[in-house]
């Protein structure tokens, strides 16, 4: 089956042995197999400075929303830090607004050394109706992920078969009808 859906992932995670660009890879193997195109947007090889509107060179920050703008669904996968996202993810965040992610089709995955990254997910839920993005009610949490992969496999059927199913409803809701706008997307005037 082939489609003209190009699905994306954006890690939010700059470590060599990143357990979220390993979930990604599974993300994105699945969207695949649902005849998607698809794109590992790695933010190790984007130059994109902590934002500032003031500032004059902002590095590789078009070509990374121009590769948001041209995807039909984004998958954002970051590490739980704090209680939340990843500071690159939300620099890459920042440089995009509702060009890139208004009616956008948007899935999330979060990996956390300990248990329960779900606070990072709801962090991300909230960014993204705030551009009126159409977030995918099913999202993938993978805690304690130094013992839930053996080199770049995942050892529990169950979760990978949500990390997996992630990567489906990209792109089955790729193209879906968009919701009228949000409060949140009202109200963010900034992001126009």
């Amino acid at each position: 089956m082939s489609t003209d859906t190009h699905v994306i992932a954006i890690c939010g995670s700059l470590r060599d042995g990143s357990y979220t660009r390993k979930a990604l890879r599974y993300v994105l193997d699945s969207a695949e197999d649902r005849g998607a195109s698809t794109e590992l947007v790695d933010l190790r090889e984007y130059d994109l400075p902590v934002y500032d509107a003031d500032a004059d060179d902002v590095g590789d920050a078009e070509r990374l929303a121009a590769t948001v703008r041209d995807a039909d669904a984004v998958v954002l996968g970051t590490p739980m830090y704090h209680g939340s996202y990843s500071s690159p993810l939300k620099t890459a965040l920042d440089y995009c607004g509702f060009d890139e992610f208004e009616d956008k089709t948007v899935g999330l995955l979060a990996v956390a050394g300990g248990s329960f990254p779900v606070t990072a997910l709801e962090h991300l839920r909230s960014v993204c109706r705030a551009l009126n993005a159409w977030v995918i009610p099913h999202q993938a949490v993978i805690p304690s992920a130094h013992s839930a992969f053996a080199e770049d496999e995942l050892l529990d059927e169950g979760l990978e078969r949500r990390v997996r199913t992630l990567g489906e409803r990209a792109v089955q809701y790729a193209n879906i009808e968009p919701d009228p706008a949000s409060f949140e997307s009202q109200e963010n005037v900034g992001a126009e």
